[in-house]
């Protein structure tokens, strides 16, 4: 599905006047020199952003308006992007499980997958409010998977967002996990196509379950509660597929995957 050219013209201009937030407060990826090209349905805008270093090359691949974008839409824009540009940035109001499976990395190319604020498509009403967090750039889950005696564990250490500018790897860890993560799941035998939740985990500051801890107490033990509000999952058999997929959500409704071999 490609994007319209209403649409395409309204999120480069956004863009140049907004540029994209990398989640640490302040943080954000500056363009210059952002032309929409006029033809090829795989990148549809190249131009300039600001790192530490200089001005480097940036291709932006737009996903339609009302769809979502999936991994044959990356590869795709990767094919094209590689030639000329350093940064590939997938702008998109919504993205498959699919789309988590590519690299982010890919041959000296950095592909950064962002979240376009549905807010951009109210017309004369974003003109009013501001440009906002119009454009947020996905993390991806920091995990470490261990085999043990009784099966396979993972814990989530925190969310890693590539800052192009610094052109670093920052981590959400460190404490902050419940400020940044409200839940995750794990489908323990990723078959590739769709992710089925089997085991859930609920953090959040400030303990937002507690309420239902306490009607639910005569229902599910205090045990249980502690394995749901935890980093560290329960343990499980290894998968038959050889593949694990860990989803996380924010408190915005955002949702990022990671698939891993096991």
């Amino acid at each position: 599905m490609v994007a319209s050219e209403r649409f395409v013209e309204t999120v480069v201009e956004n863009l140049k006047k907004a540029g994209v937030q990398t989640g640490e407060k302040g943080a954000h990826v500056e363009f210059e020199n952002l032309e929409i090209l006029p033809s090829g349905p795989e990148v549809q805008a190249v131009g300039e952003y600001k790192t530490k270093d200089g001005l480097k090359k940036v291709a932006v691949a737009i996903g339609p308006e009302f769809g979502s974008v999936d991994d044959d839409f990356i590869r795709d824009a990767v094919q094209v992007a590689k030639k000329f540009s350093d940064l590939l940035v997938i702008a998109a109001t919504s993205f498959d499980a699919s789309a988590f499976t590519e690299a982010t990395q890919q041959n000296g190319l950095t592909v950064m997958r962002v979240k376009i604020n549905p807010d951009l498509s109210m017309g004369d009403l974003l003109k009013k409010t501001g440009s906002g967090n119009l454009f947020l750039a996905f993390g991806e889950p920091d995990v470490k998977v261990k085999t043990t005696k009784e099966g396979v564990v993972v814990e989530i250490i925190g969310m890693d967002v590539y800052d192009p500018v610094k052109s670093e790897v920052r981590s959400s860890g460190d404490g902050e996990l419940e400020h940044d993560i409200a839940a995750w799941f794990i489908d323990i035998n990723y078959n590739g196509e769709a992710f089925y939740v089997m085991h859930a985990y609920f953090l959040g500051a400030d303990n937002p379950y507690e309420k239902l801890r306490k009607a639910l107490k005569a229902d599910i033990s205090e045990e249980v509660w502690d394995e749901l509000h935890s980093t560290t999952s329960r343990a499980f058999p290894k998968p038959k597929t050889g593949k694990i997929a860990v989803k996380v959500i924010n408190h915005y409704g955002d949702e990022v995957m990671k698939v891993i071999q096991v």
